[in-house]
């Protein structure tokens, strides 16, 4: 399966990307999560990954999403993008996932990824704005990788993402990507209309023949104005996708990603544990893309004089909202904080004074709102690697980096809190 999997990445991309891929990404990203290991030995919590939301506009208007897609548009500007990745570099940073809104739909994208070739971007699309000139000059460019989502089938697709016809114009995005042999991915946000028809061998062989390279499997969160709870997973359901994913790994010749769990299975959150974070289109500094809250912003504080100012590294290291949100997140729960323990994470909010960084301006009262549910936290049933390959790599480069150390989570997490009992997932026994 390996060897099917390397001969794919030879002969169905670009050589030249193929390089820059390994040197930008592969290289560079190790050398990122080597010094953020020695930071930790430090007590400083730089990410050495960054989400950036360039643009808050979108085409669609994907059920339960929580940006505002409809308010007048923001936009990071390629001057400030530019001041960012710069600062992110100066701590040892080479990867950013672009994410948006719709990203392409910002005017000076290609420029952005222009400006900075030693870095490496992934861009979260639907894929409706790249065609053939576009995906010609990512081609060129060589330094980013797009990530095009899929909800399901044409009718499905339709429901979530409240237009007609967007299935057809995704796959015609994600096929201008691999005719010009881009290394691309597709990923999904799963939930209970999509999940039997996604979840399946059948759509990660499709993959694998159009020529797709990786997937990634988000897991639906039930935020913003229109939350949709009822597209929401059930535990059964939750269990299940960690199973396939790990189960994929070892059958079939494509990557799946995943931000959810170590090598051993044990569940965490790239937030809690200070390897990502996320800016929004207005600049405020977040722990994650669904928590909508900042203390902190990209942009200097006109207030201060010149010789004041803090680089992006100065206010992610010294920020007291951060910091107390990612012990918070570590002390009471492995899984998502936001699903498992609104209520907490709206004390943190308000103890702060935390901005609410919407449009809107009703993410508190959306945060009051939410009920406690589960997330990817299911202690006592991990289901572990069986890649040699990914174990190896989870081992050195994504795992929990003993942030959860010393903590016990029995009574605060939710399934503890909903007192849930074991269920059986494929006769399986499986605590939730």
């Amino acid at each position: 399966m390996y060897l099917k999997m390397a001969k794919r990445f030879l002969l169905e991309t670009d050589k030249r990307l193929a390089w820059k891929f390994f040197r930008n990404m592969g290289v560079g990203g190790v050398r990122s999560v080597v010094k953020y290991k020695r930071r930790l030995k430090r007590g400083e919590f730089f990410p050495p990954f960054l989400y950036v939301s360039i643009i808050n506009s979108c085409n669609l208007r994907c059920q339960g999403c929580w940006v505002d897609v409809s308010a007048k548009q923001e936009r990071i500007d390629i001057e400030a993008m530019s001041k960012l990745i710069s600062e992110a570099q100066e701590m040892g940073n080479v990867f950013f996932g672009i994410v948006g809104g719709e990203p392409f739909m910002h005017p000076e994208i290609l420029e952005i990824f222009r400006r900075h070739p030693k870095c490496y971007f992934q861009v979260f699309t639907n894929g409706h704005f790249i065609d053939g000139e576009v995906a010609a000059e990512l081609r060129r460019l060589g330094n980013v990788t797009p990530l095009i989502s899929v909800e399901g089938t044409e009718i499905i697709s339709d429901e979530r993402r409240g237009r007609e016809g967007v299935l057809s114009q995704t796959l015609q995005g994600i096929q201008n990507c691999l005719d010009h042999k881009l290394f691309t991915g597709v990923c999904t946000s799963l939930c209970r209309t999509n999940i039997d028809d996604l979840l399946t061998d059948e759509w990660i062989d499709r993959l694998i023949e159009m020529g797709v390279l990786y997937t990634w499997f988000h897991v639906y969160r039930p935020m913003g104005p229109d939350a949709c709870a009822d597209l929401c997973l059930t535990p059964e359901q939750q269990v299940r996708v960690r199973k396939f994913v790990v189960e994929t790994r070892v059958k079939k010749p494509i990557v799946v990603i995943d931000a959810y769990h170590d090598g051993a299975g044990k569940s965490l959150c790239p937030a809690a544990t200070g390897i990502s974070h996320h800016i929004n289109p207005w600049g405020g500094i977040e722990p994650c893309p669904i928590i909508q809250f900042a203390s902190e912003s990209i942009y200097d504080d006109p207030e201060l004089p010149d010789s004041q100012q803090r680089t992006l590294g100065e206010k992610m290291v010294q920020s007291e909202f951060l910091s107390d949100f990612r012990k918070l997140a570590q002390q009471t729960t492995r899984g998502c904080i936001v699903l498992e323990r609104p209520d907490l994470l709206r004390d943190l909010v308000v103890r702060h004074g935390s901005r609410d960084v919407t449009a809107r301006q009703t993410a508190l009262a959306e945060l009051e709102a939410m009920e406690i549910r589960t997330s990817q936290y299911h202690p006592g049933q991990e289901i572990p690697e069986k890649s040699w390959v990914y174990r190896l790599v989870k081992k050195f480069l994504y795992n929990d980096f003993g942030v959860y150390d010393g903590h016990d989570h029995s009574a605060s997490s939710a399934p503890a809190v909903l007192e849930l009992p074991t269920v059986v997932v494929e006769d399986e026994p499986v605590g939730v």
